[in-house]
């Protein structure tokens, strides 16, 4: 077991680093551990836990900003911003469930270095657009900041949407500052009931497309519907469509649907609480989860595949001919994928994403020896290969930070 390094501030995560360089060590930059099965299975001589790194340092509800520690629990985070009915808009994803884990263990940290999202990412965008401000440690044990408290904020890079996604690779944060907005009054969620997967996806592009402001758009194939309590009963396909606001206007909002969407099938929808509670497991992928304490290594692998909302359907069908089970968020654009055994069946994955246009796919839950021996990310072309290699060489020229965690060499 390498050994664990817990710093208290940003000075200490400094001294870490410099150890590090200083001594040609490698480090697996993590918060509290809840990503950790996420990404290539790597090795390395420490770990450099920033859950030590804790607490909200700024929030000002009247000007839509908060500045927290990196190690800082994203659920504090949301029950804080919730107090003043507010909300993180991009909806991030808790990974505790799909990796056999407690839910609420994120950190603030791991969720913006890892860029998560949720049912609201096509209209409200990926953590990266919410992110205003950083500190961080470089992997030459380099103290930086970049961005501020404002969105207009700006000039040369755009550091913290940069290293949004990173996965730790290129800089240990220590502090971030991002964007949250007002949460809605209520929601509720219409259902059209009985479509297959190639009318679904047809049903989501005309709500999304229309006036009516839908939110969040997933289909889930009855085999997966049944997994959800809030549609369980349905007996049948579900495509749901999210309203959000005050309610005369989803009122309003949903009458014009179900006169748009009546003729494609049965028409359903769920109230507030048992929204609330059907919009979580899409975001969780609670389907696929795991009970808590159970091992990603001996469970089913599981992908995240992004493609053209339309084309999502295509890379269904050819993925259940092998026995996966699969359902769609993002009016189809993502695809989560639970695959027949453990192993990934890679091959077969990015074959049928190339057949569906192109689009990226990656391997979220597999055992460390398919992570370790497997491509996780979507392959790079070699310009963007190219850049991401001069990038690690200008943060972290002697991959000391969680070397290969996204690519092998980098």
């Amino acid at each position: 077991m390498s050994e664990r390094l817990c710093p208290r501030d940003e000075a200490e995560v400094v001294e870490a680093v410099r150890w590090a360089v200083s001594n040609a060590r490698t480090l697996d930059v993590a918060g509290a551990g809840s990503k950790a099965a996420l990404g290539r299975h790597i090795q390395t001589d420490a770990t450099l836990e920033l859950k030590g790194l804790s607490g909200v340092t700024l929030y000002e509800p009247e000007e839509l900003v908060l500045s927290a520690k990196a190690g800082t629990k994203v659920a504090e985070i949301e029950a804080l911003v919730a107090a003043s009915k507010q909300m993180l808009a991009f909806e991030p994803m808790d990974f505790g469930p799909l990796l056999g884990l407690a839910p609420g263990g994120g950190t603030l940290g791991g969720l913006i270095a890892c860029n998560l999202a949720g049912p609201r990412r096509p209209s409200a965008g990926a953590a990266r657009d919410h992110a205003l401000g950083l500190r961080a440690v470089s992997g030459r044990g380099e103290a930086f900041k970049a961005g501020g408290r404002v969105v207009k904020n700006v000039t040369g890079y755009d550091l913290p949407r940069g290293l949004s996604g990173s996965y730790g690779t290129l800089a240990a944060f220590t502090e971030l500052t991002i964007k949250v907005l007002p949460r809605p009054e209520t929601v509720e969620t219409l259902l059209v009931l009985g479509l297959d997967d190639a009318a679904a996806a047809g049903v989501m592009s005309a709500a999304v497309g229309s006036y009516y402001d839908v939110s969040g758009a997933a289909h889930l194939p009855a085999g997966i519907a049944a997994r959800i309590p809030a549609v369980a009963g349905a007996g049948t396909g579900v495509t749901a469509l999210r309203l959000e606001g005050v309610k005369p206007s989803i009122v309003h909002r949903r009458g014009k649907l179900e006169a748009m969407l009546g003729a494609h099938g049965t028409l359903s929808f769920l109230d507030e609480a048992a929204s609330l509670g059907f919009w979580r497991a899409v975001r969780d992928v609670e389907p696929f989860a795991l009970p808590e304490g159970g091992s990603p290594d001996r469970a089913k692998a599981v992908w995240r595949v992004s493609v053209a909302p339309m084309a999502g359907a295509s890379v269904g069908a050819a993925l259940r001919e092998a026995g996966a089970a699969c359902f769609y968020d993002w009016a189809g654009g993502l695809v989560w994928i639970e695959m027949p055994g453990s192993a990934p069946d890679t091959a077969r994955v990015r074959a049928a994403v190339a057949g569906a246009g192109g689009g990226h796919a990656t391997l979220i839950r597999a055992s460390a020896a398919a992570r370790a021996g497997e491509e996780v990310f979507q392959p790079l072309d070699p310009i963007t290969g190219a850049l991401i290699s001069r990038m690690k060489n200008g943060f972290d020229p002697g991959r000391v930070l969680s070397p290969g965690r996204m690519y092998a060499g980098v």
